[in-house]
C-alpha cells in the first residue's frame, strides 16, 4: 500500500518548489519543467524556508531533493533572468546572497539528504546536488558545471563542495572543460554515489538506522570538511552520551536478541 503524503508550499498555482511529506521522507521537489527546472532568485530565496518546514515535520528522518517531473533535475540558474538584471547591482547582490544562503543551509541541514538526479544536473543544479549528503543518478543523468561557457564564476563555497567530493584534479577538469559527464563517468570519479532508477537502495538502509546517531555523525563529517581534525569537548561529550541514550539501549538489545532494532523518529 502506498504511504499517505502531505504537500506543503502549494499556496498558489504554478508553484516551482514544493515539499511533500512521504512518511519518514521529506521530498523537496523542483517544479519548473518548461524551463528545465532552472532556478530563479525567488526559488533560491524560498528553498531555505522549505528546509525549515521539512525539519519541523513530525517523524521525518530523511530529505530527498528531486524533480517533480521525470527526466529532469535542474538546468541551473535562469540565464534569461541573470541577463535581464546584470546591470542592477542591488539585484545581483540579493541573488548572490540567496544562492549562498541556500547552499549553506542545504549543506548543513540536520537530517541526511539525497539528491535524486534524473536528467540534466548543470551549473547551480549541480551545486544543489553537491550540497546534499549523497547523490543517486539514473542512467539518463548528465552532470556538469558550466559557468566558464558563460563568462561567469562558480561560488567558492560550491567549489569547495566539489573539491571535497572528487578531489582537486577532477574538480579542475569539471570546471575548466565545462563538459557534461554521463552517469557512469560521474560514478567513476565519485561525483555520484550510485547509479539507479530510484534512491531506494540508499533510503531503505538509512531509515533502518538510529536517527540521532545519523544526525550526530553527519555533523561530525561536516566538521571535518570545515577543517576540524581533532576532538573537542563537545564531540567527546556526544560520543560518551550515546552510550546512555535510548538508541544504544534498543540497538544493543536488538543485536543480542538477533532481531532488527525498532528506532523511534
Amino acid at each position: 500500500m502506498a504511504r499517505p503524503t502531505t504537500e506543503h508550499g502549494k499556496g498558489k498555482a504554478g508553484v516551482t518548489l514544493h515539499l511533500v511529506a512521504d512518511g519518514p521522507i521529506a521530498r523537496l521537489r523542483i517544479n519548473r519543467p518548461a524551463k528545465r527546472n532552472a532556478f530563479t532568485q525567488a526559488m533560491w530565496a524560498q528553498l531555505p524556508q522549505l528546509l525549515g518546514q521539512a525539519l519541523a515535520l513530525p517523524g521525518v528522518r530523511l530529505l530527498v531533493l528531486e524533480s517533480a517531473t521525470p527526466g529532469l533535475f535542474c538546468a541551473g540558474a535562469d540565464i534569461s533572468e541573470l541577463l535581464a538584471h546584470k546591470d542592477d547591482a542591488d539585484w545581483r547582490a540579493a541573488n548572490q546572497a540567496a544562492i549562498n544562503e541556500t547552499q549553506h543551509q542545504l549543506a548543513r541541514f540536520a537530517l541526511p539528504t539525497i539528491a535524486f538526479i534524473d536528467g540534466d544536473c548543470v551549473g547551480g543544479g549541480c551545486g544543489l546536488a553537491l550540497a546534499c549528503d549523497l547523490r543517486v543518478a539514473t542512467p539518463r543523468a548528465r552532470l556538469g558545471i558550466t559557468p566558464a561557457r558563460l563568462g561567469l564564476v562558480y561560488p567558492l563555497h560550491d567549489v569547495k563542495l566539489l573539491t571535497d567530493l572528487v578531489g582537486p584534479g577532477q574538480a579542475r577538469r569539471i570546471l575548466f572543460t565545462a563538459e557534461l559527464l554521463d552517469a557512469a563517468e560521474a560514478l567513476r570519479i565519485g561525483l555520484v554515489e550510485l547509479v539507479a532508477e530510484s534512491p531506494d537502495a540508499l533510503v531503505r538502509p538509512i531509515l533502518g538506522n538510529a536517527p540521532q546517531s545519523l544526525r550526530t555523525m553527519k555533523g561530525f563529517v561536516r566538521r571535518v570538511l570545515d577543517g576540524q581534525t581533532e576532538d573537542d569537548a563537545h564531540s567527546l561529550a556526544l560520543f560518551a552520551d550515546a552510550f546512555l541514550g535510548p538508541e544504544f539501549h534498543e540497538g544493543g538489545t536488538a543485536f543480542l536478541a538477533r532481531r532488527k532494532p525498532q528506532f523511534g523518529g
